[in-house]
């Protein structure tokens, strides 16, 4: 079977997508389907077209119903009429794109094209039934993997002179206002007022210019106890947590993500904002114990007070690491997830 996906961006950039993206691709390949990600942020006229001319592949997997999606609206997609769709929707699709009629009348539009439509956690399907209850038969989840791309050493400390005694928080995201980078660094110079051996490394490529931008100068200012590292290659990320205490999650929307399942994987205590998609990652699901704190994403006193939490008992910070280990173990793996990928694509073409 061939399969094309279609998400926002693909390796080599680097982003959650684009890691979801190639996680499924290079998985699906060792399941015999032969999966290619097409990233369609930047796409020209007739793009998608020639590849499907090249391809003609057998499904089209959307992955992110608006930011991919629209490819095929957008003077693309033309030969796509008649190729089973599957779509998967992300985190700003069901908590931001769904409040503006136009990008939730498209997403109406492809939706009611697609034979499936994949959710990766029990978040995610309740917010989509929340918002389209029509779509609840064609509603399938796959639990999420993990996968590393590799296991290249990256010296975060050295590359943002943080010392050894020196406590780290560490936030790995693309720069753009979604990911909450800016609003997170600002709060955390309080915590390095009352704590003076904090330290924060922010690391992901600048997405949005004008917030990049206004991001930026906040590093500048705050230089005494903050940087910013750019783009990690995926391939060196499982080292990069190992130089952090804490792995920060700082996003006003999300579905679920990648960097806190990599950092409980991980043994890293997590620090998430407080927001659906983020609930199961650090809580579990009430059976388990917590790998991490929730804080309130709209009050930076109770980041505060969450970190200092953190910092100040390194007794919470091993349990958390604990917690984090023992629910890696409970994942899917990415065979696993493949292989209900595999499934259901199989049942869209046949079906």
């Amino acid at each position: 079977m061939r399969v094309l996906i279609l998400s926002p961006t693909a390796f080599p950039r680097v982003s959650g997508n684009a890691v979801t993206a190639e996680r499924w691709r290079r998985h699906l390949h060792i399941m015999g389907v032969d999966a290619r990600v097409l990233g369609t942020e930047g796409m020209g006229p007739g793009e998608l077209d020639r590849v499907l001319e090249g391809l003609e592949p057998d499904l089209i997997h959307v992955h992110h119903v608006f930011r991919a999606g629209r490819a095929l609206w957008q003077g693309n997609g033309g030969l796509s009429q008649g190729i089973p769709l599957v779509v998967s929707p992300g985190g700003t699709d069901l908590n931001l794109d769904v409040n503006s009629s136009q990008r939730r009348r498209l997403m109406e539009l492809l939706a009611a094209r697609a034979r499936f439509l994949v959710v990766q956690s029990q978040e995610m399907e309740a917010r989509l039934l929340e918002c389209f209850y029509q779509l609840g038969p064609k509603v399938v989840r796959v639990p999420k993997a993990c996968a590393w791309f590799g296991d290249e050493a990256f010296d975060i400390r050295g590359k943002a002179g943080v010392g050894p005694e020196d406590f780290l928080f560490f936030l790995p995201a693309g720069v753009r206002p979604v990911k909450g980078n800016l609003e997170w660094l600002r709060a955390m110079e309080e915590l390095h007022r009352l704590r003076p051996h904090v330290r924060v490394v922010l690391a992901g490529p600048i997405l949005d210019p004008s917030y990049g931008q206004r991001f930026l100068e906040e590093v500048r200012r705050l230089h005494g106890f903050a940087r910013w590292i750019g783009t990690i290659p995926p391939w060196a990320m499982r080292g990069a947590y190992e130089g952090a205490d804490v792995v920060v999650n700082a996003s006003f929307s999300e579905g679920l993500s990648n960097v806190l399942l990599e950092a409980a994987c991980q043994g890293k205590p997590l620090l998430a904002s407080d927001i659906p998609g983020n609930r199961w990652p650090v809580l579990g699901s009430g059976q388990e114990d917590p790998c991490g704190l929730l804080y309130d994403p709209q009050d930076p006193k109770d980041l505060v007070s969450k970190a200092l939490l953190l910092v100040d008992d390194p007794g919470l910070g091993l349990r958390l690491s604990a917690a984090g280990r023992a629910r890696s173990f409970q994942l899917a793996s990415p065979l696993e997830e493949a292989a209900s990928l595999a499934s259901i694509y199989e049942r869209a073409v046949t079906g």
